[in-house]
């Protein structure tokens, strides 16, 4: 299993990038009212069958020609499974994919939410010219990243460039730590 929810949410990520997705959108809703955290990722990609979309929970099902197993939904389904969540895959092929997880926010096999601002570093260094859309909500707030805004802010500086890299990393840690602690 991976030790954090972000780990979990940037492997789904990945199959985003490999898909083709042009704007990735990521939200994640952390409520203490309601003991639940939800996680939404959802792509323009290529899309899945029916059949593959039904299938690809299944480690032994991929679309990777280097090896013949995928774990990351697996891994996600999972983890949901046994932190009395949800899980949830919609897909069309030539129009995307929505991957939709719960967790029992208090179950005590949930992980930590771990680093989304590394987690999203990791993505815009893998492909930085896909639009991320990154919102964190808690009962009270929101936290909104938009690599599309960033970009058109730097006019031409590569957000893959190592020292904007880490600077996105730590706004997006500092914003969310910041409504978290708002929220206590």
């Amino acid at each position: 299993m991976m030790q954090d929810l972000a780990m979990q949410i940037l492997e789904i990520l990945m199959n985003s990038i490999q898909a083709g997705a042009k704007h990735i959108l990521v939200k994640i809703r952390d409520s203490r009212i309601e003991n639940v955290i939800e996680m939404i990722v959802q792509d323009d990609g290529k899309g899945m069958s029916p059949e593959l979309a039904a299938s690809v929970s299944d480690p032994f099902t991929t679309t990777r020609k280097t090896r013949r197993v995928g774990m990351g939904v697996a891994f996600l389904k999972g983890m949901t499974e046994q932190c009395n969540g949800r899980f949830e895959i919609e897909s069309e092929v030539g129009k995307g994919t929505i991957v939709s997880a719960s967790v029992q926010r208090d179950c005590i096999d949930t992980p930590e939410m771990g680093d989304l601002g590394e987690m999203m570093m990791d993505c815009i260094s893998a492909d930085d010219s896909i639009d991320y859309v990154l919102r964190y909500c808690t009962d009270q707030n929101e936290f909104v990243f938009e690599s599309e805004e960033i970009r058109k802010q730097l006019a031409g500086v590569p957000l893959q460039t190592p020292e904007v890299l880490l600077w996105m990393k730590e706004y997006i840690s500092e914003g969310i730590k910041q409504i978290k602690e708002e929220n206590e």
